[in-house]
């Protein structure tokens, strides 16, 4: 399955066959969510029955894992399997939280409830602020807040008062525990990422106009479901274990969060375990935590995207590639010596007609894409494999 490519989630319906029954229950679901990341905000794995045929990107992790939850919502709920329904339902709760308001997705709102328009609809919500062109050169963030998402949905599907406004209290609430948490720690330099990274996933709250700064024990004196205080208590665990310590004013800080929240020291308890085993065997893979300059990092975020755009459109590049056998024998050259200038300014031009044959990879023919081209130059003999369909139903 390749959620950057159409079908996606045509694809995805076709392998819930057989995978209905792959979660006893939303607790089961949520223990999952907590191992992966995503209640973190953070996506390192996609649902354990899918198994894709190459390495997905944690924008595409989180695709998939926002809709697989959204169903399991839907299918606890309802007691339905029926995926049309399901299509149906999100549209409609998403029309509930008005995130049409924004002049690109009022578009999507307003056409067909297609899958194809949900597909649409779940990239937006993935870069709530980010543009087409900052997504490839892997300069925009994943939602770190996309659990609200979820627990929006549930109370939509239980039919819980204002759909909206319970979107905008749990953000609200969010962010101000990990305001709270930040001044619990006794260093606090390293952690304004975390709060950076939550401001720029806001979507449901106008960060200019409110005020985080409250007495969290009376934000948490309200009537929270078991899956809603579950989360804060496990976000604010999040917050005071991001920076890799825990000291023991932070740990007063999370038993009193327990506690406001109706659980239990225990409770407390088990939920920095958690958090502490997940970034111990996850440190590395966190990308806003590696401390990288800022030109090894953009350069790393364009290779990997330029990797990906490759792998994603390899049986068209394949096809291509073919029909012009003096680019492939410079591109073969390439990558033994260097071109000289004519060879480059040859293979430039050839590449840019592949490009134009191609939508995916129009990204190289925009203002300043060629500077992607000696990346896709350098990646192309080891990324391109056998011609594939990764979103045909009855693929494996």
């Amino acid at each position: 399955m390749n959620p950057s490519a159409p079908g996606w989630i045509t694809k995805y319906g076709s392998l819930l066959v057989g995978n209905v029954t792959t979660y006893s229950s939303f607790d089961e679901l949520y223990q999952e969510h907590l191992e992966h990341g995503f209640v973190y905000g953070i996506h390192l794995k996609p649902p354990h029955f899918i198994q894709p045929e190459h390495e997905l990107g944690e924008d595409e992790i989180a695709k998939i894992n926002l809709l697989n939850t959204l169903y399991f919502c839907f299918y606890f709920e309802k007691g339905s399997s029926n995926f049309e329904e399901f299509v149906s339902t999100v549209f409609n709760f998403y029309q509930e939280l008005d995130v049409g308001k924004i002049s690109f997705l009022n578009k999507i709102m307003a056409g067909n409830k297609t899958v194809s328009q949900l597909e649409k609809l779940i990239d937006s919500r993935i870069y709530p602020n980010g543009s087409v062109f900052r997504k490839a050169l892997g300069s925009s963030i994943t939602n770190s807040l996309l659990y609200i998402d979820v627990l929006a949905f549930r109370s939509y599907l239980s039919k819980v008062g204002n759909v909206k406004g319970k979107a905008q209290f749990l953000e609200y609430v969010t962010l101000s525990l990990a305001y709270q948490a930040l001044n619990s720690k006794q260093a606090k330099e390293h952690d304004e990422k975390l709060i950076q990274l939550l401001k720029a996933s806001l979507s449901y709250v106008d960060v200019d106009e409110t005020d985080f700064i409250g007495n969290y024990p009376e934000i948490l004196r309200q009537d929270f479901s078991r899956c809603e205080a579950d989360f804060l208590l496990d976000f604010s665990c999040l917050a005071v274990w991001e920076d890799n310590t825990l000291d023991p004013t932070e740990s007063r800080f999370i038993f009193s969060i327990a506690n406001h929240l109706g659980k239990t020291k225990l409770e407390g308890q088990k939920s920095l375990q958690n958090v502490t085993r997940f970034f111990t065997q996850n440190l590395e893979k966190i990308s806003y935590l590696k401390e990288t300059n800022l030109a090894s990092k953009f350069y790393e975020g364009m290779t990997k995207n330029v990797s990906k755009l490759i792998l994603r459109n390899s049986r068209r590049l394949k096809k291509e590639l073919s029909e012009s056998k003096e680019l492939v024998q410079l591109l073969a050259k390439s990558t033994t010596k260097d071109l000289d200038d004519e060879e480059r300014k040859k293979i430039q031009a050839q590449l840019l007609d592949v490009f134009k044959s191609i939508p995916s990879l129009a990204i190289f023919l925009l203002p300043g894409g060629a500077v992607l081209l000696p990346i896709f130059i350098k990646l192309i003999p080891k990324l391109l494999p056998s011609a594939f369909d990764d979103n045909r139903v009855g693929k494996g």
